[in-house]
């Protein structure tokens, strides 16, 4: 289907494409709800119009617009809206908190901020007001709900803003323009602690979204089911844009919930479910008290963390896809790079993480027509390994990052002297050109699919009286993939006391899946050191899991 409808690569920027495929399909679903369809039609019109608006506002080709919010209709909208402006969108994770959010939104320059006005029991206006004050060049804040705050705006206001003359200034700005200017600035964390702003241009997320669509073999208006953030390439470019190719709709849900999602399955006719395994594990839970699978599910995408055994058997039995797939990526290649296909069986869901992704027409015939090609090399000398080998995984391709916003030093870092992007993950390539990941070389690991640095754990808690020193490691954890151990050296006595005040510390400071699971004390003649006496981390998490029986 994707070959046919696209016989040539569509060299272009989001919104134009979004454009052509609205045109051709204006009454399909493109965003379905609990309470809402928005076709194509109604999101082109709504994007424009707060397009229009952003250019009564002032934003000029190459600002920086951020977005707060959950998977609300409204972060497509202003997705759409910020390109057709020739703006950069910076999605940025919702669980930060103020200090963590300006930091952001310094970093990135953003002069205004899409956001929503509360999430559960979260009221975001005050963090909003805060960062408003306290961020230099920061202008605006648009909300999603009504105002109801002296400063802010919302969607409608901002759309009324719009004359006749910002209408005509943004047909200027939704030109076809250049695929290759920057389209998202997508925050990861560094090895500092501190995140680290990826760059990403349209063409990179047309070119990831189509070979996605196409190795999971779409057919015509696939229905995409997920809870993943679409500020997280993951959600964004896996869901939404692959869908796109498609003439597809999404159903994005605002928070994980396994029944509802099962509930939205049936009522939406969701041929596609995308999870990372933590929500895999309860899906199954709540698909087997149900007793019932979704009626019209065609495959399952579940990726993102460690598996349990027996995964893949379960999602076959209890869900009922046809089609199965695992994949191996990062932010910086624009979502996964690998991937496993339907042809595969199970052998290659059971031991790899796919093989590197179909391409069609938006490969690059220099790497053989792939976006994205990895190689293996010794992490210390850079030599090139062999088949089989374990190395440190290396890639290049048209879906790779061009570098992080505004830090020239970390992104020379990150490419070897020949233009390959170090991953800083450990692996190999197997016979038949597929990947197994086998650790990671960086210290950071993931809880529930969002990566933690320890550094940002261990700066936060080192100066805490009682506190002689502090070591944050991941360790196995059967729901979340991995979660944090602080490993903490008292000073002295009180130490039950002392865990209570260290986790409260970080709850108040530190965005959920940051806070440590579990306090353990050692001795300071416990730290595994190197010769150099730096910490080593690696037996430090075996002492933890150990110590904790996991």
């Amino acid at each position: 289907m994707l070959e046919s409808r696209y016989p040539q690569w569509p060299d272009c920027r989001l919104h134009v494409l979004f454009e052509r495929i609205a045109t051709q399909f204006p009454d399909r679903p493109l965003i379905l709800t609990d309470t809402h369809c928005w076709t194509y039609a109604e999101a082109a019109r709504a994007s424009r119009a707060v397009a229009a608006g952003l250019v009564a506002l002032g934003v000029q080709p190459g600002d920086r617009v951020a977005l707060i919010m959950a998977n609300h209709p409204e972060f497509v909208i202003a997705k759409l809206a910020i390109a057709r402006a020739g703006a950069v969108a910076v999605a940025i994770n919702y669980l930060l908190r103020e200090d963590e959010l300006a930091y952001v939104l310094e970093q990135s320059g953003s002069r205004f901020v899409f956001a929503m006005d509360a999430l559960r029991d979260r009221d975001y206006r005050p963090d909003l007001a805060a960062v408003l004050r306290r961020v230099e060049g920061l202008e605006q804040v648009i909300l999603q709900g009504a105002v109801g705050q002296t400063g802010f705006l919302n969607f409608d206001a901002l759309a009324a803003m719009a004359s006749a003359d910002d209408d005509a200034a943004l047909a200027a700005h939704e030109g076809p323009g250049r695929a290759d200017t920057l389209s998202d600035i997508v925050y990861t964390s560094g090895t500092t602690g501190r995140p680290k702003g990826v760059m990403l241009t349209h063409d990179m997320i047309l070119r990831a979204g189509y070979s996605s669509a196409l190795t999971r073999a779409f057919e015509d208006g696939r229905r995409v089911l997920f809870a993943l953030p679409m500020y997280h390439v993951f959600g964004y470019v896996e869901c939404f844009v692959a869908a796109l190719f498609a003439g597809g709709a999404i159903i994005p849900q605002t928070v994980f919930d396994p029944a509802a999602m099962l509930d939205l399955a049936d009522r939406h006719a969701a041929t596609d479910m995308v999870c990372v395994p933590v929500m895999t594990h309860q899906l199954l839970e709540a698909a087997q008290a149900r007793g019932a699978r979704p009626a019209h599910l065609l495959a399952y995408f579940n990726s993102g963390g460690a598996n349990v055994p027996g995964v893949w058997d379960q999602i076959r039995t209890i869900l009922g896809p046809r089609e199965i797939h695992t994949a191996y990526g990062m932010t910086e290649t624009t979502a996964s790079a690998v991937c496993t296909r339907a042809e595969d069986g199970d052998g290659p869901l059971l031991d790899t993480n796919g093989r590197e992704k179909l391409a069609g027409i938006a490969g690059d015939p220099a790497l053989d027509g792939l976006v994205a090609r990895y190689r293996v090399a010794d992490p210390v000398s850079g030599t090139v390994l062999p088949e089989g080998a374990d190395g440190e995984l290396q890639v290049r391709g048209p879906v790779v990052t061009c570098g992080y916003f505004g830090k020239d030093d970390e992104t020379r870092e990150a490419f070897t002297p020949d233009d390959w992007l170090r991953t800083g993950d450990i692996g190999r390539l197997l016979p038949g050109g597929h990947l197994r990941l086998t650790g990671r070389i960086k210290e950071s690991y993931r809880c529930g699919g969002e990566m933690v640095m320890p550094r940002e754990i261990e700066d936060l808690v080192s100066g805490l009286p009682g506190v002689q020193q502090a070591l944050a490691v991941g360790v196995p954890d059967p729901r979340m993939g991995e979660t944090g151990c602080l490993c903490i050296v008292a000073a002295g006595d009180g130490e039950a006391a002392l865990a209570d005040t260290i986790l409260s510390h970080c709850a108040a400071r530190l965005a959920r899946f940051k806070v440590p699971r579990h306090v353990l004390f050692i001795s300071a003649a416990e730290v595994p050191l190197t010769p150099t006496g730096r910490p080593q981390k690696f037996l430090l998490a075996a002492l933890a899991r150990e110590r904790l029986g996991l």
